[in-house]
């Protein structure tokens, strides 16, 4: 089925079994149509412009960018937030299970 279903690709990008599988669950739960050529344009036009922002920079750069972008995204707390789970469970009475 699913070899029917997709279209003549290039053969610098073309659609791997997991993303397949995503378009058709998506035109599945959301009753839309998704076209492969335009999906394929698209992955193509990212990979492109990857590989231009890379090329363009160095290592260092990227890793710095990456960094700004992690200390944006990560909680502004200082000590990492840590829950104990055992003190979050009910406390069992001793003398054993309840009885139904």
């Amino acid at each position: 089925m699913l070899r029917n279903r997709r279209p003549t690709t290039p053969t610098l990008a073309s659609i791997s079994l997991e993303e397949e599988l995503a378009l058709l669950r998506v035109e599945l739960m959301y009753g839309l149509r998704v076209d492969r050529e335009a999906y394929l344009r698209r992955k193509m036009e990212e990979r492109e412009e990857v590989m231009r922002r890379m090329r363009h920079r160095d290592a260092q750069a990227m890793l710095a960018d990456l960094r700004g972008r992690l200390d944006r995204v990560r909680p502004q707390s200082d000590a990492p937030r840590v829950i104990d789970l055992r003190t979050r469970r009910r406390l069992r009475p001793a003398d054993g299970p309840e009885t139904a």
